[in-house]
């Protein structure tokens, strides 16, 4: 929900050191947070009301307050969260005379029956699937122009490799399709997982004890879904004060979304270094010294992002297991900024996968070229399953030992009698030893298009 939170200074936080957060910094930024504390006590009331349990006049004023939401001076609520642990407790009042200002009456209903925690994880939740909205969108313009790289080099050969060596031929294709099809499964995940983010509504102890003395059981019982209803989000099955699957679920599916762009940067990083140059972008980065340079920037942020996601899911992994009690004493406070920095992360770098897959450029000439860097080697393989059983395996070490000392393989495997009824020229193509990666392509590609990276 977006409000006017007052704007006398800009915010501290602009990402200087995360580059791959700038343009995310905002959407789940403290300003973005407090918008949505403010529309889940709101909500809260509303459902109250949508329940018949508070007055329905009482929808007049909240309806007044979402439309023109209490302007907040940021620092001065950070400064008076200290006090109680939490934005909520000093948020409170200032929505409650918001709604005062409108129907002194209905102040009342702010708040009713509810615990900070109720609020502010139902807050997280809102501001995630929003967030997570975006990173699912950005995700979706990336396989759409990773598709049209698979496609467009399906059958063109460049050589694999393992351990960072040539190892077998493969084909550009496959490779832009096995960026293709991580980032759609990623995206999969990442939105059904955000279908499932639920309200959060359970009291002081997660008994539901208040809103039964306040309205009785059968109220008490249905309020949770009304209340998710009112915010858009799944009705949860019973509070999850201290059950914190929730947030590490979402947390997976951020870190797995930025594992799945971090490992198409990593191999465009590669990809286009000078002494391969087998991609290229649309748009490099310069240096401070040198002038010629035109850094794979996007790729390299994407990197940066891969290597922070997995510190910041395993830190949510461990605040849920230390969540004791039923109000864990810190480790629910360790939450907060792991997944604020966590929801920046997966926006950015998606983003970022988007533009540098949208200006991708695979050079088919240049990796042909650099599979004969090895003389023919790179079909060792095929050359082993053929000539050995001909020639035995001491005969066939001897003829790869050659050619690896400078002989020509061709020339060395026409020398064989055992190899006269053989197509050697089509034995040594590196393009005629691609096994089934055309049809792999087909396959991912057909995969994402029925995942719907297609309107």
């Amino acid at each position: 929900m977006p409000s006017d939170l007052g704007s006398a200074a800009p915010p501290t936080d602009v990402g200087l050191l995360s580059p791959v957060s700038i343009g995310a910094v905002a959407e789940a930024s403290d300003r973005e947070v407090v918008s949505h504390l403010i529309g889940a006590e709101l909500s809260l009331t509303a459902a109250l009301v949508a329940a018949g349990l508070a007055p329905a006049s009482v929808g007049t004023a909240i309806a007044a307050v979402r439309a023109a939401p209490p302007s907040v001076d940021l620092g001065a609520l950070a400064q008076e969260s200290v006090s109680g642990g939490n934005a909520v407790i000093p948020l409170i009042p200032l929505v409650r005379a918001a709604i005062a200002s409108h129907d002194p009456g209905a102040a009342i209903w702010v708040h009713r029956g509810a615990t900070s925690q109720d609020i502010l994880d139902s807050a997280l939740m809102t501001l995630s699937r929003d967030v997570v909205a975006s990173v699912v969108e950005n995700l979706w313009r990336a396989a759409g122009a990773l598709e049209e790289l698979a496609r467009a080099h399906r059958d063109h050969p460049a050589a694999a490799r393992t351990l960072t060596q040539h190892a077998v031929p493969t084909t550009l294709g496959l490779k832009a399709a096995t960026w293709l099809s991580a980032i759609a499964r990623a995206r999969r995940r990442l939105a059904d997982t955000a279908t499932r983010l639920p309200a959060q509504l359970g009291g002081a102890g997660g008994t539901l004890a208040s809103f039964v003395e306040l309205f009785g059981g059968t109220a008490a019982a249905e309020l949770p879904a009304r209340y998710a209803h009112e915010l858009g989000l799944a009705a949860p099955a019973a509070p999850w004060h201290t059950d914190r699957w929730p947030i590490t679920e979402l947390g997976d599916a951020l870190a797995a979304a930025v594992a799945a762009v971090g490992k198409f940067g990593s191999d465009v990083s590669v990809m286009a270094r000078t002494e391969i140059g087998e991609a290229s972008v649309a748009v490099g980065g310069g240096s401070s010294a040198m002038p010629q340079k035109q850094n794979p920037v996007d790729a390299v942020l994407l990197r940066s992002a891969a290597l922070r996601a997995p510190g910041l899911a395993a830190q949510l992994h461990l605040a849920a297991g230390l969540a004791v009690d039923e109000r864990p004493d810190g480790a629910w406070h360790a939450e907060w900024p792991a997944l604020q920095d966590l929801l920046a992360l997966a926006l950015g770098a998606s983003h970022r996968a988007a533009h540098l897959a949208a200006g991708l450029t695979l050079d088919a000439p240049r990796a042909r070229a650099n599979l004969d860097l090895t003389s023919g080697l790179i079909v060792s393989e095929r050359l082993g399953l053929v000539l050995v059983p001909l020639i035995g395996t001491a005969r066939f070490d001897a003829l790869i030992a050659g050619a690896a000392s400078g002989g020509d393989l061709g020339a060395l495997v026409r020398a064989l009698p055992e190899a006269s009824h053989l197509d050697v020229d089509a034995l040594v193509d590196p393009a005629r030893y691609v096994g089934l990666a055309p049809h792999l392509v087909d396959l991912a590609v057909r995969a994402a298009v029925t995942d719907g990276i297609r309107p």
